[in-house]
């Protein structure tokens, strides 16, 4: 599925399912409880801390969850996240283009 599928799946649900749109400002407070919990996860899986009884050591689904009200965002701000994406490899492009290869911190062993 490309970005735009994924932008109209998401809208298609919300007005199918979802009845509406949260708001703006709880979306990102549920973009932050979703990274938070992708972070937990994580800080497990590769981090020192350990699971619990009950926890997944996967860390899909909270990547999809981050990447649902992420799109939810862009649907709702009108943002179309492909040509977000591609300003930004642009972007990141020009700006690092040689400031990554000249880094010695990032040297192969």
């Amino acid at each position: 599925m490309t970005i735009d599928e994924a932008q109209k799946r998401v809208d298609d649900w919300i007005k199918t399912y979802g009845v509406r749109y949260f708001s703006e400002l709880t979306n990102m407070a549920c973009l932050t409880e979703e990274v938070g919990e992708l972070a937990r996860v994580m800080a497990r899986r590769y981090g020192d801390q350990s699971f619990k009884a009950g926890e997944t050591s996967d860390p899909s689904e909270e990547m999809a969850d981050v990447l649902w009200v992420l799109i939810c965002l862009a649907n709702q701000t009108g943002v179309n996240l492909t040509e977000a994406l591609e300003h930004s490899f642009q972007k990141k492009t020009m700006r690092d283009a040689e400031r990554h290869k000249n880094n010695p911190k990032l040297k192969q062993i």
